[in-house]
């Protein structure tokens, strides 16, 4: 009982400063990937359907504890309050995608017309565009187990936002960069949505009601164990997404730096609208906060794959997603950092 007291104290504590650690984590990432940069290839050539291996294991192990939270007999109950699904899907696709498009042009015809070519802008313009119009499957998850998130609204609200995701994704993009013909990578699509979604949830659900017996206790005492893994999970994921673009970064740090200007405004723009309207609409804290990050994140393995299908592997649009990649986490977690510190403004479920 004592070693389990410090353990939590020792947990907490790590938890608190976890922006802290994930800089380091940046940071080692960094100088791994100029240094041992070998390592690094070898990493990036396992993939499928442009999904990296390794950071698919190391995501799965951060979302099978949160799935494991999820109780299907509750999973009705959703529907009780059904804002919080029409905030996300108002925000994911009535406004994310347009704002993006609007945030980039701003920039990149304007703001920064002095130190790019128009060519190369209008690249790194679709790439931002993509990255807007493709929201996130994976993280998503990982972000709401941060908040205390609901389990099951959490994932009634990534798949139907992957089922519009799959309609709504080829008109808006055409829309906005006026492409025709455009061949979406389903390989990827469905991949991530079986690697990220139906893999775990299985596992969790064999776990939870055929191993544990839907023991309450059993299940928690068993999410407590897994916890430390999940954020060793997230620290390992942030060192190998930096290390894999290390050279990127040194080739054009002045180029990433402008792209993620707008980024940043973006992500905290779309947060910032996303929380205060479900504020305004009472929505639950559990709800409120992992949709705001839903709005927030992107699925990024989709919009860097439709970049390099489109633009090429060396264009700008490629490279604006992959510097999508990188600003995310990050902030992101800064961001769940203010949800956790604001939370007594919302209601409680």
């Amino acid at each position: 009982m004592y070693n389990h007291c410090i353990g939590n104290i020792i947990m907490q504590t790590f938890e608190k400063y976890l922006t802290i650690w994930v800089g380091l984590s940046i940071f080692l990432g960094l100088l791994l990937g100029n240094n041992f940069n070998s390592i690094f290839i070898d990493i990036a050539s396992y993939s499928i359907a442009n999904i990296n291996l390794l950071i698919a294991i190391l995501i799965w192990i951060m979302i099978y504890p949160m799935m494991l939270s999820i109780d299907f007999k509750c999973i009705k109950k959703v529907w009780e309050n059904p804002n919080g699904l029409f905030l996300t899907i108002f925000v994911n696709w009535m406004i994310k995608p347009f704002s993006m498009a609007g945030i980039s042009i701003l920039f990149f015809h304007y703001i920064f017309d002095d130190y790019v070519t128009i060519e190369d802008a209008n690249s790194y313009i679709a790439g931002m565009i993509l990255l807007g119009i493709a929201p996130c499957t994976a993280m998503v998850f990982i972000w709401s187990k941060l908040v205390n998130g609901d389990a099951n609204y959490t994932l009634l609200q990534v798949s139907i936002n992957d089922i519009i995701l799959i309609l709504a994704f080829p008109i808006i993009t055409k829309l906005l960069l006026g492409l025709t013909g455009l061949m979406i990578p389903w390989n990827t699509l469905i991949a991530s949505i079986v690697l990220y979604i139906i893999i775990p949830l299985t596992a969790a659900i064999l776990t939870r009601y055929i191993i544990l017996k839907n023991d309450l206790s059993k299940i928690n005492n068993l999410i407590n164990l897994l916890k430390p893994f999940s954020i060793l999970g997230l620290l390992l994921t942030v060192l190998i997404l930096f290390g894999l673009q290390a050279d990127k970064i040194n080739e054009k740090p002045f180029i990433m730096i402008l792209i993620s200007i707008p980024l940043l405004i973006q992500t905290i723009g779309i947060f910032a609208i996303t929380y205060f309207l479900a504020f305004k609409l009472a929505i639950p804290y559990n709800v409120a906060a992992p949709a705001a990050l839903i709005g927030t994140s992107n699925f990024f393995e989709l919009a860097v794959a439709v970049a390099i299908s489109l633009f090429g592997l060396n264009s700008g649009a490629a490279l604006a997603t992959v510097v999508g990649v990188l600003v995310e986490v990050p902030l992101m977690l800064m961001l769940v950092n203010y949800a956790n510190r604001t939370k007594h403004y919302f209601k409680e479920s």
